[in-house]
């Protein structure tokens, strides 16, 4: 027998704030089961992509910049992008890994992203395509999906979302965009998928693929950009921590937190899903997402 004393236990890890509130929703509410433990899945894979991900030195030129805000373009180009490809390529198996055990694609269309992700030349050039397509940083924004893969856009916004956040997040540190008036994503082109109100009563829109923010206004359609407030119908939730800002010119609509008198900041991964009774009223009265 040794007479080494026997080591203690290692301490069990805190989970992570949003995984613990995705926990808590489950129980508060078992009819979203399968959306958060799709959430989490994805929430975990994600940050354990990011945690490799080098936070990127991001200086673009002051003109160019200013030009790009002027215009309406966001300031995140491809090669500022901090992308290890052995990382994007496991990024990818992964979200496709999850989305087809949640059943969201099927299988045919896993195996085809898995094909495309483990061949060496394959992925790069679809991956470059299809973000400078999306994100209109050279004015472009048009970016054809496979037939063969309907969802192949989705899973590359999914994988590439750590790597981008690292982005966004160097650019936050260094480029004032309190100037930016528009209703998609300064950093990375994307359109919002979420929204919070502040203390102060100010809409800050949160994109969906890099997870930045930045004001809006509150009465404005991001998508089509119609400011009349009496074509904008707001709805909220009983408790009044969510409400829904639907657009009647272009039928669109967004959620948002309401965290003037909420007990925690946003958190979209959480939110997005508390919310999805909300996705249900505004498609009842005939909006989209």
């Amino acid at each position: 027998m040794s007479d080494r004393p026997d080591r203690p236990p290692r301490p069990t890890r805190a989970e992570p704030r949003d995984i613990l509130e995705l926990r808590q929703l489950k129980v508060d509410h078992p009819e979203l089961e399968s959306a958060v433990n799709l959430q989490i899945d994805l929430s975990d894979a994600q940050r354990r992509v990011q945690a490799r991900v080098p936070l990127p030195w991001i200086q673009p030129d002051p003109v160019w910049l200013a030009a790009q805000q002027k215009a309406g373009r966001p300031a995140v180009r491809f090669a500022d992008i901090p992308l290890d490809w052995s990382d994007l390529r496991l990024s990818v198996r992964q979200t496709a890994d999850i989305l087809c055990r949640h059943e969201v694609i099927d299988r045919d269309e896993h195996a085809r992203i898995l094909t495309l992700a483990r061949d060496g030349d394959a992925l790069p050039p679809v991956v470059t395509e299809w973000y400078n397509a999306t994100s209109g940083v050279d004015g472009r924004r048009q970016a054809e999906q496979p037939a063969a893969m309907p969802n192949l856009h989705q899973v590359l916004a999914l994988a590439i979302k750590p790597f981008l956040a690292r982005s966004a997040e160097s650019l936050m540190q260094r480029v004032d965009f309190s100037g930016w008036t528009f209703g998609h994503c300064p950093f990375c082109g994307w359109e919002p998928d979420f929204a919070t109100i502040t203390a102060h009563g100010d809409r800050r829109l949160i994109c969906g693929r890099c997870a930045a923010q930045w004001t809006y206004g509150a009465f404005t359609c991001p998508f089509c950009e119609n400011a009349d407030r009496q074509q904008i119908t707001s709805f909220a939730t009983r408790d009044g921590r969510y409400r829904v800002y639907a657009c009647d010119v272009c039928r669109r609509y967004l959620k948002a937190y309401d965290g003037r008198n909420a007990p925690r900041p946003v958190i979209a991964s959480v939110d997005s899903i508390a919310t999805l009774p909300l996705d249900a009223a505004a498609m009842q009265r005939g909006y989209v997402g």
